[in-house]
Order: structure tokens, then C-alpha cells, then sequence
């Protein structure tokens, strides 16, 4: 096979560091890399293991590396062609992350063009807050999706950027799911800005993402439900996604590609009687990328 005659494209990808569980930058990184980009991380926080499952695990917020790190890169006269934002381990981050996209959120990269800026909305899932998310910093990851190019919140995430009640779209009709849904996006949609939902459940027991792109929403994907709920999905789904967008496909057609690799992953990793809490067994799956 012969290679691109290209530098790869590089990403600055704010998130945690779990050391165990298969979370952020251990899924981003090597996704990303397998897409064919030079992903850059600035690490929120040092985690010995993911929050969900694991008690009594170890916690350190980076948020002062952060701010020396950047520094660093900002001399250096680095640029990225995305900056993709996710879980942040303090409000105090929220300035750096912001102060971040002021010194490269414009900034052209190699080609000229000025990078993707993608935010996950990392704070909950099924309805409820993680442990480690203030009202205070729910509302500063707010102001950081307003300087997004594209979102991505799960179901529950939507709702809190949205201020509405979560309700269990596995309980509604399809009228009412629409009528839902439209509510959501109502109340998130900016202009300019496309916004992807992901893992909406409906009754006939699959799982749904919504697209909301150029100012129109539809569904862009719908799969069957697994039987386990793995951490890390979200950032699987949100890394193929920036891949393939930075690759040129279309939102739609990235998302609908995005969703049936994830469901390949999930239906493989149930295969298996390993912990949940271990995450999806994505490394098999790399070089399809």
C-alpha cells in the first residue's frame, strides 16, 4: 500500500486520562491514530480508573498542566486542524479550555483552514449527573458548546444543556418521541452549529442517533440494542465521527458509518464475560479504521 504524501493532520484532544476502564484518551488516541491523525492530548484530569463501576479509585485534577502545557503549545507555534473538548475535571478548567480555543480556535492549521471544533458534553448518562459534575460546571460546558462547531451529548447530556427534564424515550410512542426530541433541539440549536444526539432508546428496543445538521434534524441511525451498556461508547462514537468528517464525508453519512462500526464493536465485546466496567473491546476493530 502506498503512503499519503501528507503530514498527518493533527487534533488537540481535551480530555481525562483513565489509566484502566477504556475511556477517553485511551480510546481517543489510538482511534485517532488509526484514522491517520497525530493526536495531541491535553490531559483534564488523572484517573486511575473511569467513575462508573470502580470505587474508591485515585483522582487528580490537571487543570494547572493544563495551563502550562498550553503555554508550551502556544509557543511552539502549534496548530490542529479540530480541538475536540470532552470530560473536564473541574469549573476551573472550563477558563482553560476556553482560553485554549482563543489561541488556536482560529488559527489556521497547515492547509489554511481554521480546525473543527468539537465538544463532547461529557457530564451524565441514563439520566443521571456523574459524581464528579457541579452545578457550576454543568453550566460552563454550556458556554463551551456555544463556541462549538458540532456537539455530541448522549440523550442525557442533551437534556442538561437543554434544561428539560430526561425522560426515558423507551416509555414514549413514536409521536411522542419526535414531539420529544423536536423540544431538544429546539432548545439547543444554534446557528451554524450541527448537533448530533446519540444513544436515544425507543420501544421497539433499539437505539437511535439524531442528527441535526444545516438546521433540519432526522434520524441518521438506528441499531438494536445490546445487551450491556459499555463506558467509552460516547468516545468512540464522537472520535470515528471526527475522523471521518475531517476525511470529508458528509455529517449524515459520517454518523451512519460511525454508528454501525460502534454496534460492530458492542456485539463483539458482549461475546465476552468480562466486566462492563472494562469497557468495549475496540483494539481488534482499529485497523478496519
Amino acid at each position: 500500500m502506498e503512503l499519503k504524501k501528507a503530514l498527518p493532520p493533527r487534533i488537540a484532544a481535551i480530555h481525562d486520562l483513565s489509566c484502566f476502564g477504556r475511556c477517553a484518551l485511551t480510546v481517543i488516541l489510538p482511534t485517532l491514530s488509526a484514522m491517520g491523525y497525530q493526536a495531541v492530548p491535553l490531559p483534564t484530569a488523572l484517573l486511575s480508573t473511569h467513575t462508573g463501576g470502580f470505587d474508591h479509585l485515585h483522582f487528580r485534577d490537571l487543570t494547572s498542566d493544563m495551563e502550562q502545557t498550553a503555554a508550551h503549545f502556544d509557543r511552539l507555534d502549534l496548530s490542529f486542524s479540530a480541538v475536540y473538548t470532552g470530560f473536564l475535571g473541574s469549573a476551573e478548567q472550563i477558563h482553560t479550555v476556553e482560553h485554549f480555543l482563543d489561541t488556536f480556535g482560529a488559527k489556521p492549521d497547515p492547509s489554511g483552514k481554521a480546525p473543527l471544533i468539537l465538544v463532547d458534553p461529557v457530564m451524565g448518562d441514563d439520566g443521571a449527573l456523574y459524581s464528579t459534575y457541579t452545578p457550576a460546571l454543568v453550566d460552563g460546558i454550556r458556554k463551551l458548546t456555544a463556541r462549538a462547531h458540532l456537539i455530541t451529548p448522549n440523550l442525557t447530556e442533551a437534556c442538561l444543556l437543554a434544561d428539560l427534564p430526561y425522560i426515558d424515550t423507551r416509555t414514549l410512542s413514536e409521536a411522542a418521541l419526535e414531539d420529544f426530541l423536536s423540544s431538544v433541539f429546539q432548545k439547543l440549536k444554534r446557528p451554524g452549529q450541527n448537533i448530533v444526539v446519540t444513544g436515544v432508546r425507543t420501544a421497539e428496543q433499539t437505539i437511535r442517533t439524531y442528527c441535526l445538521c444545516n438546521g433540519s434534524a432526522a434520524i441518521s441511525s438506528e441499531i438494536p440494542c445490546c445487551k450491556n451498556d459499555y463506558p467509552g461508547t460516547g468516545d468512540l462514537f464522537a472520535s470515528v465521527l471526527l475522523g471521518l468528517l475531517l476525511r470529508g464525508e458528509t455529517l449524515p453519512d459520517a454518523c451512519e458509518k460511525t454508528a454501525a462500526f460502534v454496534f460492530r464493536v458492542m456485539r463483539f465485546t458482549a461475546e465476552f464475560p468480562t466486566p462492563v466496567r472494562d469497557g468495549l473491546a475496540f483494539e481488534p476493530f482499529l485497523k478496519e479504521l
